[in-house]
């Protein structure tokens, strides 16, 4: 149901632009008896036109809502099981950093949470604030974190 509602909103956020241009003005869309039944026929030029003006730009309001919802559940699936695309995400971490053993969870500046796994303890010399971060795909639907400046890697998981 996810992918399905995921479909939609990419379809109906691929051209925000676009739909602002697919815009049929009301008196296109009704027929004549509809806009003498709602009372549209009385309409001035002007008030037509600002009607118009008034759906046009509510539409383009949805289309670009979409696009908003169709990128937050993009970013939300990130490192997830089900994610069809594998690009690298590029962030940092949320306050005092001192490295990392197995199992520990980092809580990235993008709202994202990624868990440590099976890779050996970092610790540092001091500490590193809110320090940028690369967490790139790898084989076998791997990814890893790579914190700037440091040259270890840790292979991670996406838990949030």
């Amino acid at each position: 149901m996810r992918l399905l509602t995921a479909c939609l909103l990419l379809t109906l956020a691929i051209a925000p632009a676009a739909a602002q241009d697919a815009y049929v003005p009301i008196e296109q869309r009704l027929s004549a008896e509809q806009l003498r039944e709602t009372g549209l026929d009385a309409l001035s030029p002007d008030q037509l036109r600002r009607l118009n003006q008034i759906l046009r730009d509510e539409q383009a309001g949805v289309a670009q809502r979409a696009k908003a919802e169709a990128a937050r559940e993009q970013n939300d699936r990130v490192g997830l099981l089900d994610r069809d695309t594998r690009e690298p995400i590029e962030s940092s971490i949320v306050g005092r950093f001192r490295g990392w053993s197995g199992g520990e969870r980092l809580t990235l500046a993008n709202g994202q949470t990624w868990q440590v796994l099976d890779t050996p303890p970092l610790v540092l010399r001091g500490s590193l604030e809110n320090p940028k971060v690369v967490i790139s795909p790898g084989f076998m639907g791997a990814w890893y974190l790579t914190v700037e400046g440091q040259s270890p890697k840790a292979k991670v998981r996406r838990i949030k």
